[in-house]
């Protein structure tokens, strides 16, 4: 997208007249562009130092469930000389619109194209939102690679779980915040005005952030390789700023930095229509697949009182009837039992209702059901992620049988009719007798609740794909075949006997692009650029994605998938990702692998 600073359409009001009069009557859900919500911050530009736009490569409905980007938008706002702006991948309708009229992107604030920012930061969540981030940058006038960009160019940043490896980022972003971003990212966003100011090249303003923060990766100080097998090696710094490893930013107390008490309310009906405080970050729990674990440690908590305070201030100044609470592993919050029966009591009769999203299956979730209510809410979500024992031990997930069976007995006699229950297939040492048990788990679930309300209840168990992710104790492990996955899904769907369960398993070929984006190296950029340049867009709906584009992609690039994404690795051996680290580093992980070898060694 070409931009024209002269041109009438990129000042405020004349792109917002010609968007609201000759644009948003042509697309779909157009209240999701024209911005003005509740609590959004609009700020005059006088007295500011920089501006940031946070860029969500999704949706607007997916975006704005995002707790994250409310969290830092929040952060940025509160200071007085920044002003922190919105923006979302635009849906097919409007892309084709924007292009055929010339039209750059614009922010959702103050209608500013997006090249006009100082930051531009993008929140990566999940692999499949790639394309969309290309889609981002070229509508919004900004070089998709990060060698062709300038000074008259913004800064552009990535943080979020898919930065734990960057690789496959890399050639579209100038620099990685890795870790925690409430403290970091306006650290960075002054620092880069600071060296912006110095003079210098853009490579040596760059190496200026890298030297200053140990959170900090800027790939193009590094010089990629790979093996003599053709795998690749971690990057190696060639300029003396830039460090050897890169190490997490961590808000150690949590306590200390306030939620969002007036988050942005959308337009239209989002994903999570909800008030989210989150109660702790991290989790005190080993599930060896899991990498937000990891990422997220030390574990640490929020007052009942703060909380409280939140829940009240987000409550009047949103009007949402629904508070979520928020962490890895909620009932494992140690304050649990007085924070529901503080919120129930004060906002039940309000008919505000609290969610639990996250529930850890043990011998407390079966007392945990008794304190739920089904106040518009009639199903439990749980997540076993395996139905054996054995399978449990290895994976690292603390449940049994017997707690989950007595937890949703307890459920259904409080009224709950529906029961969403979450497993993995794929799993390393995984038989033939651990995905039969997941249907055999669901149906006697069924069965409890048949007995119980006299009546079927649903159970709907989705079955998702391993995929061995960098930085947890199985990234030496390879992924399962497109053909295994296939044959287990068969396995799964011919062995369910009662109506009321049903068998839910995730696409093959996403998890699969899935895994690769997640494991691959720099060359990936060159994948997901030919697979955007011809019409992938919206990777991680099921409706778009189009893996017959992705394998032609592959092809086109001449990449072989299986070194990366099938073959596993010595422990010995460097990772392509161990330029970064988590918290409690890499000997730490290689432990918890070598104890799941063998299912018989308690953690």
């Amino acid at each position: 997208m070409e931009r024209d600073p002269s041109s009438a359409k990129n000042s405020f009001a004349a792109l917002r007249e010609q968007v609201e009069r000759t644009i948003l009557p042509r697309v779909q859900t157009p209240a999701q562009y024209i911005g003005g919500e509740l609590n959004a911050v609009v700020k005059s530009p006088e007295g500011l130092r920089g501006r940031m736009c946070l860029a969500f490569p999704d949706a607007y409905t997916i975006g704005m469930s995002c707790h994250g980007l409310q969290v830092l938008y929040a952060a940025v706002n509160r200071r007085p000389d920044w002003a922190c702006e919105r923006i979302f991948t635009p849906g097919r309708d409007m892309e084709a619109i924007l292009r055929q009229e010339g039209i750059p992107l614009w922010s959702l604030e103050t209608f500013s194209p997006l090249w006009q920012f100082d930051i531009v930061g993008f929140s990566l969540q999940y692999e499949l939102l790639a394309t969309n981030i290309l889609t981002i940058l070229d509508l919004g006038g900004i070089p998709l690679r990060s060698q062709e960009r300038t000074d008259r160019d913004p800064l552009v940043i990535a943080g979020g779980p898919c930065v734990q490896n960057p690789e496959p980022w890399v050639p579209f972003i100038d620099l990685f915040i890795l870790g925690d971003g409430e403290e970091s990212l306006l650290e960075v966003a002054d620092a880069w005005l600071e060296v912006r100011s110095q003079g210098g090249t853009r490579q040596e303003k760059l190496a200026r952030l890298a030297a200053r923060f140990a959170c900090v990766y800027v790939p193009s100080l590094y010089q990629a390789a790979l093996d003599a097998d053709g795998r690749p090696l971690p990057p190696v710094p060639f300029r003396p700023e830039a460090r050897p490893v890169i190490e997490p930013a961590v808000l150690l107390d949590l306590e200390s930095f306030p939620l969002p008490t007036r988050p942005v309310v959308p337009h239209v009906a989002a994903v999570q229509d909800r008030i989210t405080l989150e109660i702790m970050r991290g989790c005190p729990w080993r599930c060896r697949f899991c990498q937000s674990n990891p990422m997220k440690r030390p574990v640490r908590f929020r007052k009942v009182e703060t909380i409280l305070r939140a829940a009240w201030e987000s409550y009047w100044a949103t009007g949402y009837n629904e508070i979520g609470l928020l962490s890895l592993s909620t009932s494992d919050y140690p304050y649990f039992d007085e924070l529901m029966d503080r919120l129930s009591a004060e906002f039940g009769p309000l008919g505000v209702s609290i969610s639990v999203p996250s529930l850890r299956i043990n011998h407390q979730w079966r007392l945990l059901a008794l304190q739920l209510g089904t106040e518009r809410h009639s199903g439990l979500t749980l997540a076993p992620e395996a139905a054996r024992d054995e399978m449990r031990r290895r994976i690292g997930k603390q449940v049994t049988n017997d707690d989950l069976l007595e937890g949703c007995r307890q459920a259904f006699q409080r009224g709950f009719h529906r029961v969403k229950l979450y497993f993995m297939c794929g799993l390393p040492g995984e038989t033939a007798q651990d995905l039969t048990a997941i249907v055999d788990l669901a149906e006697d679930i069924a069965r409890v609740g048949r007995q119980v309300r006299g009546r079927p209840v649903t159970v709907v168990a989705n079955v998702s794909n391993f995929i061995p992710k960098p930085h947890t104790p199985f990234q030496w492990l390879g992924m399962a075949s497109r053909e295994y996955l296939q044959q287990a899904h068969r396995l799964l769907r011919r062995r369910v006997r009662l109506r009321s369960v049903e068998i839910k398993c995730h696409d093959p070929d996403a998890s699969l692009l899935e895994g690769l984006i997640s494991r691959g190296d720099r060359r990936l950029g060159d994948v997901i650029q030919w697979a955007w340049e011809h019409g992938a867009r919206f990777d991680a709906w099921t409706d778009q994605f189009q893996p017959q584009l992705w394998q032609e992609a592959l092809r086109a690039c001449r990449l072989d998938p299986a070194p990366l994404l099938h073959q596993p690795y010595q422990l010995d051996r460097p990772l392509p990702w161990d330029h970064t680290t988590v918290r409690q580093g890499r000997q730490y992980l290689q432990q918890e692998y070598l104890q799941s070898i063998d299912v018989n060694l308690q953690p």
